[in-house]
Formats: structure tokens, sequence, C-alpha cells
């Protein structure tokens, strides 16, 4: 059983297994909560198309970081939905796996 807030294990999503990816984006000059708010709601109605689903993101407003935690197939999967939702495409991605 997994902790409350925990992901747990990666589901199955029509026989493809998911994994856990963190993702991080760097903004020059920072970024607004506020605008990071309305570019995941973007990234919630186009992850279906892909088999994605973007959990929670973290963010340092002065520091201009962004950074995602999204289970899917694969990176580029993650990626199309940033591409298509607002065209804020990471900086990096990383597959990671959840600890307590």
């Amino acid at each position: 059983m997994s902790p409350p807030g925990s992901c747990g294990d990666p589901p199955s999503k029509g026989g493809t297994t998911m994994a856990l990816f963190m993702d991080s984006h760097a903004i020059d000059g920072g970024v607004k909560a506020s605008d990071v708010a309305q570019a995941h709601l973007a990234d919630l109605q186009t992850q279906d198309r892909y088999g994605v689903r973007y959990l929670r993101y973290w963010v340092d407003e002065g520091a201009g970081r962004i950074f995602c935690l999204v289970d899917a197939p694969d990176a580029e999967a993650a990626i199309r939905v940033h591409r298509e939702a607002h065209g804020l495409v990471a900086d990096s991605i990383h597959r990671v796996v959840e600890g307590f």
C-alpha cells in the first residue's frame, strides 16, 4: 500500500506500461505561479490524447524554475503534451522512481 499522497506503482494504460518522469523548465526573468497554473490546465486538457497524466508541478517564481511530475508511457509522449498544450517544452526530462 502506498502512503497518502503517493502515486503508487506505475499503472498500465491500455496494455502500455507507464513510468514516472520529472521535467524541468528554466524561464529567464522568473515566472508567475498563476501562469504556470494556466499552462498546467492546458496540459490536463491535452494529456488524454497521448496517454499521459500530469500529476503535480512545483514553481520557484523568482528563479524561474518549474518542475512537472508526469505519468507517461515514455518521455516523448510527455514532451508532446507540453508542446501541443502551450509550447513550453522542458529543458530536461528524467525517468524517476518514487521514494518515501
